[in-house]
């Protein structure tokens, strides 16, 4: 199994979701988070004086799904996240051990 966590631009989240349910992804968690890589934030002004933005506001889409579905995941989320332009984000793919649903008790791909 793999866990593919994908920080996005806000306004892609719906796109990116629609694009997810095609590569038939069960469930998805989705955390509203703040950073920042190559992009560097911004200058903006308030009340005349000028500070830096920092931290931008991002979207992290955490789905785990079995090997096999995997690349189809990543590339439905480069295809629909992407602008062409700096600040895009980043997926991050790991191996996944274990899982096991809490209600039922399934473990293993069962339980995603």
């Amino acid at each position: 199994m793999k866990r593919i966590e994908a920080v996005i631009r806000h306004f892609k989240l719906e796109e990116v979701k629609e694009g997810l349910n095609q590569v038939n992804v069960q469930g998805m968690t989705v955390t509203e988070v703040r950073g920042f890589g190559r992009q560097k934030g911004h200058k903006e002004k308030y009340r005349g004086s000028e500070y830096t933005v920092d931290f931008l506001p991002k979207v992290k889409l955490d789905v785990i799904v079995s090997d096999s579905q995997a690349q189809a995941v990543i590339d439905k989320i480069v295809e629909t996240a992407r602008t062409g332009q700096i600040g895009d984000g980043k997926i991050f793919v790991s191996e996944f051990d274990e899982i096991i649903r809490i209600r039922t008790g399934e473990t293993g791909e069962g339980a995603i």
